[in-house]
């Protein structure tokens, strides 16, 4: 874990210690996620947005940032998919638009909102592009997120493409070099789930979205998967 001493998380980072425990807010990561498994999508949870979290902060900690700037980032990442809960098609436009209304209810600045909603609602492949360091962070480590945990259906013969790639990642490292001039996504692949072709089938957007952020944080992006580099 990139931080791992919650009462230095409460004093460095107020707002995104106030927002993980908000009652709303938890209600609505909480059904957003059972939207996707009702669609048979994998897991949008607390793992995935915890994972994401991690990942913002380690970025943007290890690049230099202050840590007002990853408070903001990591008010992002706890908050960027709900608007799952309304639909997944423009789910990161829908769900900027309910962070804008949840934290201007809690009298949070326009100062800090503004930050936050643009990173949210440039996160996702398609419509999403890396407009600020925070956006560029968020895409990385959403896009990064693939393992063997977030396919929420457990019986394999339901499996499509989505849950065989992700079921057959043993593990995922995001890292970056000691000169601060790239950033690796490492994955080991257990082939007899998925194969390396299926992973660019459905993430080569993805991987090409994380190309650009990396780019916008002055850094090469390189995906590695079973100890060959593949970008």
């Amino acid at each position: 874990m990139w931080i791992n001493n919650t009462q230095d998380e409460a004093e460095r980072f107020p707002l995104f210690d106030k927002i993980k425990h908000d009652h709303d807010i938890s209600v609505y990561i909480k059904e957003q996620n059972e939207s996707m498994q009702a669609m048979g999508y994998t897991e949008h949870s607390y793992a995935h947005i915890g994972v994401v979290a991690d990942r913002v902060g380690y970025i943007l900690e290890t690049l230099g940032e202050d840590d007002h700037t990853i408070d903001l980032a990591l008010t992002a990442a706890w908050m960027h998919d709900l608007g799952n809960i309304i639909n997944r098609v423009d789910h990161s436009q829908s769900g900027a638009m309910m962070t804008f209304y949840l934290l201007d209810k809690m009298g949070i600045p326009a100062e800090d909102i503004a930050p936050i909603i643009r990173a949210i609602g440039n996160h996702d492949e398609g419509s999403g592009l890396p407009v600020s360091d925070i956006a560029a962070a968020l895409i990385m480590a959403d896009k990064s997120d693939v393992r063997r945990s977030r396919v929420q259906d457990k019986d394999e013969r339901n499996y499509d493409i989505h849950d065989r790639v992700n079921y057959s990642v043993k593990s995922s490292v995001l890292k970056i070099n000691q000169e601060h001039t790239a950033i690796k996504l490492k994955l080991e692949i257990d082939t007899r789930y998925g194969e390396i072709g299926e992973y660019f089938e459905i993430f080569m957007e993805r991987m090409l979205l994380c190309r650009k952020a990396a780019g916008f944080l002055g850094l090469e992006f390189h995906l590695i998967i079973n100890e060959q580099t593949l970008m």
